[in-house]
This record gives C-alpha cells, sequence and structure tokens, in this order.
C-alpha cells in the first residue's frame, strides 16, 4: 500500500530534477504507479476517504426500534448492548435473529461515543520521593496455601510507596483497627521512615461514615498522630483513586502464584515458614526498585523511638457463666473473675485480660465463623460439682478436645442413664485439667484401641502407672498394582 509519505517523496525527487523512473525507485514504487500518483495530484488518504461510503447498503433492522431502545440507554449507563438486545428478542418474538447481535452492538457503540454520556476520565499522577504511601488488604485464599497440609485462609497487608513502588506485606486474618495498626507499623519499621502522606480506601477501621464530622477514626487519627504523618481517604466507590496499591495486590499474588508453582508445593510445615517465603518474595521484588528507592529514603522523616501498643482496650465485665464478650465474640476466663471488671487488650491475633496490673489470661481471638472459645480449664470445677448442667451446657461442643474425649462421652451414654454420662466424662476431663491432657488423650487411644471399657477409674490408673501406653502403630499400605485391573480389561475385551 503506498503511503501520504511516499507520493511526497515522489514529489519532491521530481522537483529536483529526477526522471519518474528515478524519482519512483527512489520513493519505494514502481513507475507506473509514479506516473499515477504525479497526475493525480492527490495524497493516498484523500482518495481513501472519497472511498467510504456515507450510505447504507441495506435497511436498518433496529429503526422501529431504536427509540424504545435509546430510553433505556439514557436512563441506564451500565446496561449492556446484549442484555438489550435480549430484552427486544423477548419483547418483539421472531423478529431479531442471534446474528443481528453484532450489528446492534455496534449501533450502541457509536451511540456512546457520539451521543452518550461523558465517560469517567482518569488523571495519570506525578509523584514525588518519600511523599505518599498507600496500603490495603488483599484475599490470599485463592492461592490455596495450607499449613501443614491445612487450608490457610489469610490476607496480607499490603503497603506500597507510590514513587518507588518499594512494597511490603503482612499476615494477617480480618480486616480490623489492630491488624490495620499492628500492619502499618511493621511496614515502617520495615522501611525505616516515613513518607509525608499515607492513603488507605474507606476502611471502617480507619475512616468515618460521610455523617461523622471527624474524617478518621479516633483510634486511626491517634496512630497517625504517633508517626506524624498525615492521612488520605480515597472518595467512595472509586478503588482507581488506591491505583497503585490495587495494581501490586494483582502483581503479587500472581508473584506468589509463580514462586509457589517453581516451589512445587503450596504447603508450608508451619506459619512462620510461609511468612519467611513472603518476605524473601518481597526482597525480590524490591530489588529492581533500588535506584529510585534510595531516593525515597533520602527524604523520608525519622521514625518515632517506639511503636504504638497494635492493641484496643476496653472495659469489659466477667458474667455469671464465668464469660465476657468481645466484639460479638464469647471468651471464657477464670471462674474467680465472675463479677468482677477486666480490662480486655484486643490484639489482631489475640486478646490478653488484664485485673488490676496483672496479666491473668492470654486467648487467641476467635476468626471466621466462630462465635465462642470456651476453654473447659475455667469451669471444670464448678461443672464437676454441678454435673447435671453439663448435658444441655449451651458450650457442650467445646469441651471435648479431642475426638476421643467424644467417643468416651458417647460411651458412657450408652452404659449410663440421667447424669452418670456425665459425672464419668466430667472426671475424665478433670484428670486432663489436672495433670496432663496429651496423656489422658494417650490413654483414650489405648482403651479404645484394645476395645476395653472406659471408665475414669481405668483412664486414672493408666495415667499414673509407670508403664505408658503403646505408641500408635505405622501403619503400611500395601502399593496398588494395575497390572491386574489390565489383565481383567483383556479379558472383558477378550
Amino acid at each position: 500500500m503506498i503511503t501520504d509519505v511516499q507520493v511526497r517523496k515522489l514529489k519532491k525527487y521530481l522537483s529536483q530534477g529526477k526522471t519518474l523512473e528515478v524519482a519512483s525507485v527512489r520513493s519505494g514504487m514502481d513507475e507506473k504507479t509514479g506516473r499515477k500518483y504525479r497526475d493525480l495530484s492527490r495524497l493516498p488518504s484523500d482518495i481513501k476517504a472519497e472511498r467510504i461510503r456515507d450510505w447504507r447498503t441495506r435497511a436498518d433492522p433496529f429503526d422501529d426500534t431504536w427509540g424504545k431502545a435509546l430510553s433505556f440507554l439514557e436512563n441506564n449507563e451500565g446496561l449492556e448492548a446484549k442484555t438489550l438486545f435480549e430484552h427486544l428478542q423477548r419483547e418483539h418474538p421472531g423478529g431479531f435473529s442471534d446474528g443481528q447481535l453484532r450489528t446492534f452492538q455496534r449501533r450502541v457503540k457509536n451511540w456512546r461515543a457520539t451521543a452518550g454520556p461523558c465517560r469517567e476520565v482518569y488523571f495519570p499522577q506525578k509523584h514525588a520521593p518519600g511523599r505518599l504511601s498507600q496500603s490495603d488488604f488483599t484475599h490470599m485464599s485463592k492461592l490455596q496455601v495450607s499449613i501443614a497440609g491445612q487450608p490457610f485462609d489469610h490476607l496480607v497487608y499490603h503497603f506500597v510507596l507510590t514513587y518507588s513502588n518499594w512494597e511490603t506485606g503482612t499476615v494477617c486474618f480480618s480486616e480490623s483497627f489492630e491488624s490495620l495498626s499492628e500492619g502499618l507499623q511493621k511496614c515502617l519499621w520495615k522501611l525505616g521512615g516515613i513518607p509525608e502522606f499515607h492513603q488507605t480506601d474507606r476502611l471502617s477501621a480507619a475512616v468515618n461514615k460521610p455523617e461523622n464530622p471527624d474524617e478518621f477514626t479516633g483510634r486511626y487519627q491517634s496512630l497517625l498522630d504517633h508517626y506524624q504523618i498525615r492521612g488520605r481517604k480515597t472518595n467512595p466507590a472509586s478503588p482507581n483513586e488506591n491505583g497503585d496499591i490495587e495494581q501490586r495486590h494483582h502483581r503479587l499474588k500472581r508473584a506468589v502464584n509463580q514462586a509457589l508453582i517453581l516451589r512445587g508445593s503450596r504447603d508450608f510445615k508451619s506459619r512462620e515458614e510461609y511468612e519467611d517465603f513472603l518476605q524473601k518474595l518481597f526482597e525480590q521484588l524490591n530489588q529492581g526498585r533500588q535506584l529510585r528507592f534510595q531516593e525515597e529514603q533520602a527524604v523520608l522523616r525519622p521514625l518515632p523511638s517506639g511503636k504504638l501498643d497494635a492493641c484496643t482496650r476496653m472495659e469489659v465485665r466477667v458474667g455469671p457463666s464465668s464469660t465476657i464478650r468481645v466484639k460479638h465474640k464469647v471468651y471464657s476466663v477464670n471462674s474467680r473473675l465472675i463479677k468482677e471488671l477486666a480490662t480486655v487488650r484486643l490484639y489482631s491475633e489475640h486478646l490478653e485480660v488484664w485485673y488490676g496490673q496483672t496479666l491473668v489470661e492470654k486467648i487467641p481471638r476467635i476468626r471466621g465463623g466462630n462465635k465462642h472459645h470456651i476453654q473447659y480449664r475455667h469451669i471444670i470445677d464448678w461443672l464437676v460439682r454441678k454435673p447435671g448442667a453439663f448435658a444441655n451446657y449451651k458450650y457442650r461442643s467445646e469441651l471435648f478436645p479431642t475426638s476421643r474425649f467424644r467417643v468416651a462421652y458417647d460411651s458412657f451414654c450408652e452404659r449410663h442413664s440421667g447424669t452418670g454420662a456425665g459425672k464419668e466424662y466430667l472426671a475424665i476431663l478433670q484428670l486432663a485439667a489436672m495433670e496432663n491432657e496429651a496423656a489422658v488423650d494417650d490413654a483414650l487411644r489405648y482403651l479404645i484401641d484394645k476395645e476395653e471399657q472406659i471408665t475414669a477409674a481405668r483412664v486414672a490408673a493408666i495415667l499414673h502407672s509407670v508403664q505408658q501406653p503403646e505408641v500408635v502403630t505405622d501403619v503400611f499400605i500395601q502399593p496398588v498394582v494395575l497390572a491386574g485391573y489390565d489383565q481383567l480389561l483383556r479379558e472383558v475385551h477378550g
């Protein structure tokens, strides 16, 4: 195809006195084509424009229904052309074939480009060193990471500097303020300095609702004040305003997935091994950003003398059931604290119960769909005194430390009536609380494997005997030999 540039060259050489043959060759065309454009005195683009027809070769099948379609498009900006086309097919049975979909889509596209509403404009931002950082939580469950064979559903609190794209992050399990506070502080201390601004989306842990006169929650503002960093937030339904971190989410998960493929396994021996894997990956990702990162480091402000305690403090009164309620979740505490006012320090992954200046309990924080955490050691003394309460206890399922304890209770129910089963089981549970839960579990395993009758006295005897229960026998599974199946198939098809 001859271009405008070639024709201009042709005319330039001709004006210099070159022959048509020489001018054509130098312009990349043959002499016949050169003669054509010499005589036309028009460029190829002008000729092409003349060839574009502005008339239809057949009637528009949507002329009669376009007015109705237009009313839908004008009042519903997000309506897809295919959805509207299918609606017209239902409204006019037999009027439109599936093959006319592309025609309709082209017409809708042309209307939107020439007469439709203006589209949102994205404005590229110019970033300066050390000025802005962004952070957000991202779910990692789709990567199917497991710890010791168990699914590890988790999030990563993800932090990035917008100028250099230097990034880091921490593992967490919810988008709580405690996870935000702990994650942000860890990232800032790993960064080794403080940027001027920090931006999040409209996290409920950080940003107040629009009707609140204060921009940020009191706890989040205190965190910002401690580090003397100015907070920013995105506008509602505008994730693009946090574009750097959103893009890094996508690239991080892709990098993690690729690293897991190279590793050959998505299972880790421990959470520590997985976190070490993530940190090494962050270091690899940051290797190519060192020059711009050094520019950032030169202007970052110094860190304060220490971290802020990443917890929420609250006063709770211990109820008559020896439980406290924290963030709509129920936790048991020692019965000695019933009716007392205790201080709870809620962290991202655990909570501490303080009475006066004394730490009395450290409890794993409930996550996921669980609503309660009951520790049998807190209440076993009174359960033994009131065995009748056990059968219908609201949190009874929490009082079976392992499946073998449940097997023991079921066997008691088969042999005892009334409160007898509860009394016998609670005696075993008290042994676990006073002696050793693992040793009691071993004793139960021994009795179950030997098919001996389970009693509290028998468990106590095994527990206090010099000779410990036999270890669980290793199970050997014979490898499956498929040759026999091949022989069977040959006989069937023979």
